[in-house]
């Protein structure tokens, strides 16, 4: 093709005017009376050779070519800028247009100049020479046509929907006064003539700016002025309508296609696009049935219904949509395995995700980087970190998304410590660290309760500026669960109360609560109230914790209504909080109404609702509920365990409970933990088995090395009187002396010496307590009568009516001894 068109340049320009002059001046009747028997390939012109090439993917010969023609004409140049944007080459078309323009006045710019020339700015995302091209055609054409302002209008939606924080952006975002300086609506209002093209334009750019009702409104308007409706049309309209949650006029738009024939009903991205919408409202029976109908689908319908039932929370579905494209032979492209990876994610289906992976292997020559990111974060969310792992080791290549799933897949699932050394080695590689990845890092170090690594990160954040959504609220949580709560009340205060979101009041509430500080935290909460910030599910989950501890019952109450009137669906973790709230304040009656009130209960929801039992000595109502809630069949987890081990110590309910421990590993496979041995202990204790129970504790070998199991053991001695036992316990727990953690047990051990009258060795336990310099924190109760907080402590007499309420404690005694 290149040597055909090499030869033209040498004809002289003026061979072209010639041959059209000799061919005007022939006699008409030869040409229409005489025709030839057999058409004669007409001559290419240069123009059709020029196009040729380019169409070929070869705009730089063409440009050789061009450059050869002396005096090349409007069209010429036009040609060779259309080549550069067929090509994806608007930069090249950009310069090719200077170039242009620099031959003035030996070469005019007409209406396809500038049209081509916006795209070419529109492809660029060049919104400064836009412009510049802008003035040019005000300049240049008295009557611009419409194909320059389709262009133009197309030029300033794409550049000023896609620059976001860009400086030339200027207000384009929330709280822009588009009535005043729209400039797409400024073009638009400029059009003596519209075409359907403009008015789709501006709908889209409406949508694109968020302002669905008016996109709406002016949909209706193209319909009034009589304008026929494209598919483009309905395209750009159905997501205003699923924005705004319309469903009725949503119908109605989907109604109209078969009224305007074919070429808007049976086109696929119309189809997409009505079933993306329906989807979105929650409509799934009707998008299926728009899916049902279509007979021709191509991939992307076929990738919306799936993303359809994904976003409604229908994985399984949306796994079936996916069976039948098999089944049709469909050739699936990356974002069909992007949605049937998320639907396995979702199920937590180990089974389904290795089939999945298999079939991935098996049809994709090559694993593409956004795939196998996809399927590590699969393989994480379904338990099975160590081949997530796997897969990620045997990339060829890996992106920054890569090594921050990977990570993130370690720090949830407990391996926060290799999530750590994960980051290392990504900078090692060269990635940088970003957003995502400090994100993790302060994860991981609010779960290992670590201060270095967490001083470090937020260090690291501070040094590069990096910025992200929610990341006050993250800090904040790290300090606090790493016992810097100190620290997050200045990351808290120095804030702007203004700007804090419900996140961050969030992780303040939490932490001051988790840190002991209940007060601190009843307070935040109300200056989120008076900040006029609304509490959600996990504000009222935090906050209902300090209600119990402090004892305010009154005020869980309130909490409990607030959620009643606030939270349009019941909430099973705010369910589980009143329960625990409800027990811990005594109110049993309201916990179990509670409990019995929550429609979806979880394994966290039942083992609250157990431990309340427990606590009130209800053993067999515990027994009752942790067996209903197996054939509820929600699996019982370690903390359920804990609850019904407690509640059978508190109920003496000795058997049953060995029977239960001893069901934890053998049917539900969960290795038993120091608080379940801890509570063994505890429960044969005290029902008198204390040799038993020393025997229990002596057999677990370096398992059974814990303060908690042996400090229980010395308890039941004391209940029980066994000083011979308790003497050995107490060597034991001296052995594993960690500082101030065995305070308890040696006042403990003191108080068993001194039940028995042996004053010596109580003098002597004293005496190593002064010589450690340990000292026992004063043990503290309180409870609120009439909306007043009253404490108590050992000894105490600074409440105002101490002097009555000893006088009563000695009548109780009094009374007690006589029963």
């Amino acid at each position: 093709m290149a040597s055909s068109a090499l030869p033209l340049p040498l004809s002289p320009p003026s061979t072209t005017s010639t041959t059209t002059t000799t061919t005007k001046h022939n006699p008409p009747p030869i040409i229409i009376s005489s025709p030839p028997p057999n058409p004669t390939l007409k001559t290419p012109t240069i123009r059709s050779r020029l196009s040729k090439i380019c169409q070929q993917g070869q705009p730089h010969l063409a440009r050789q070519l061009f450059d050869t023609i002396p005096q090349p004409t409007t069209v010429l140049w036009n040609t060779i800028i259309i080549g550069y944007i067929c090509n994806n080459m608007p930069q090249e078309a950009l310069l090719f247009y200077s170039h242009m323009k620099n031959t003035s006045p030996h070469t005019k710019c007409d209406s396809y100049t500038y049209s081509s020339v916006l795209k070419a700015c529109a492809l660029s995302r060049n919104l400064r020479v836009g412009k510049a091209v802008h003035c040019h055609f005000i300049r240049g054409l008295a009557n611009p046509s419409r194909i320059v302002y389709n262009a133009l209008l197309n030029f300033y939606s794409t550049c000023l929907s896609s620059m976001g924080d860009n400086k030339e952006m200027g207000d384009y975002n929330k709280g822009f006064d588009y009535l005043k300086n729209d400039l797409v609506c400024k073009v638009f209002n400029m059009m003596r003539k519209r075409d359907v093209i403009a008015w789709n334009t501006v709908i889209s750019w409406y949508v694109k700016t968020e302002r669905y009702l008016e996109a709406v409104m002016l949909f209706r308007n193209m319909m009034k002025t009589g304008i026929r409706l494209s598919a483009v049309s309905f395209v750009n309209v159905f997501p205003a309508l699923s924005a705004l949650e319309d469903y009725s006029n949503a119908e109605v738009l989907y109604g109209m296609l078969p009224k305007l024939g074919g070429q808007c009903v049976d086109d696929l991205f119309v189809v997409s696009s009505a079933i993306f919408t329906f989807a979105q409202l929650g409509c799934l029976d009707f998008a299926r049935k728009i899916f049902d109908n279509c007979s021709l689908r191509n991939i992307e319908i076929w990738n919306t219904m799936i993303g359809g039932y994904l976003q409604n929370n229908c994985p399984v579905e949306g796994l079936k949509v996916f069976l039948k494209a098999m089944e049709s032979e469909t050739v699936f492209d990356d974002v069909t395995f992007l949605c049937t990876i998320s639907a396995v994610s979702q199920l937590q289906r180990l089974d389904l995700a290795q089939q999945l992976h298999a079939y991935i292997i098996k049809n994709l020559h090559k694993l593409p980087v956004i795939v196998a990111n996809a399927i590590i974060a699969m393989y994480s969310r379904c338990n099975s970190i160590n081949t997530g792992f796997e897969v990620f080791d045997k990339m060829p290549e890996r992106d920054v998304v890569s090594w921050n799933t990977m990570v993130s897949g370690f720090v949830q699932n407990g391996l926060d410590d290799e999530g750590l050394l994960l980051v290392y080695e990504m900078q090692k590689q060269g990635f940088t660290v970003d957003s995502v990845t400090v994100a993790c890092l302060l994860s991981a170090a609010s779960n290992l309760r670590s201060q270095e690594v967490g001083k470090q990160t937020h260090a690291y954040l501070l040094r590069h500026g990096i910025q992200f959504e929610g990341m006050d609220s993250y800090i904040i949580d790290m300090y606090a669960k790493s016992g810097l709560i100190r620290n997050s009340q200045l990351l808290f205060e120095e804030s702007n109360s203004s700007n804090r979101d419900q996140a961050t009041w969030n992780a303040m509430i939490a932490g001051l609560a988790q840190n002991g500080l209940i007060e601190e935290a009843i307070v935040v909460f109300r200056q989120m109230l008076q900040q006029n910030v609304t509490p959600n599910a996990v504000t009222l989950a935090s906050v209902l914790p300090a209600c119990s501890l402090l004892g305010n019952i009154d005020l869980g109450k309130q909490i409990h209504g607030f959620s009643v009137c606030n939270l349009s669906d019941p909430n099973v973790f705010v369910g589980t909080a009143l329960v625990d709230m409800y027990s811990k304040s005594g109110a049993l009656k309201l916990a179990e109404n509670m409990f019995f009130n929550i429609p979806k209960k979880n394994s966290v929801t039942y083992s609250t609702m157990i431990l309340g039992y427990g606590q009130h000595g209800m053993g067999e109502k515990a027994l009752s509920l942790f067996r209903s809630m197996q054939a509820s069949s929600i699996q019982p987890d370690a903390i359920t365990f804990i609850a019904v081990l407690s509640a059978c110590g508190y109920a003496g309910l000795v058997d049953e409970g060995l029977h239960i421990f001893k069901s934890m590993q053998r049917e539900f496979n969960i290795q038993p933990s120091t608080e379940h041995y801890c509570c063994v202990a505890d429960m044969l204790g005290k029902v008198g088995r204390v040799d038993e129970a020393y025997e229990f504790v002596e057999q677990l070998g370096e398992e059974g090395n814990s303060l908690e199991i042996w400090g229980s053991l010395l308890a039941a001695c004391r209940l029980h009187q066994n000083s011979d036992l308790a003497e050995v316990v107490a060597k034991k727990l001296l052995q594993m002396d960690k500082g101030n953690n065995t305070i308890g047990y040696h006042v403990l051990l003191s108080n068993i010496y001194a039940d028995e009258g042996n004053w010596k060795n109580v003098d002597r336990v004293r005496k190593e307590l002064k010589e450690k310099g340990m000292r026992k924190d004063v043990g503290c109760s309180w409870i609120e009568v009439a909306g007043c907080v009253n404490y108590f402590a050992s000894k105490d007499k600074e409440h105002p009516q101490s002097d009555e309420i000893y006088k009563l404690l000695e009548g109780l005694h009094r009374k007690m001894k006589i029963c």
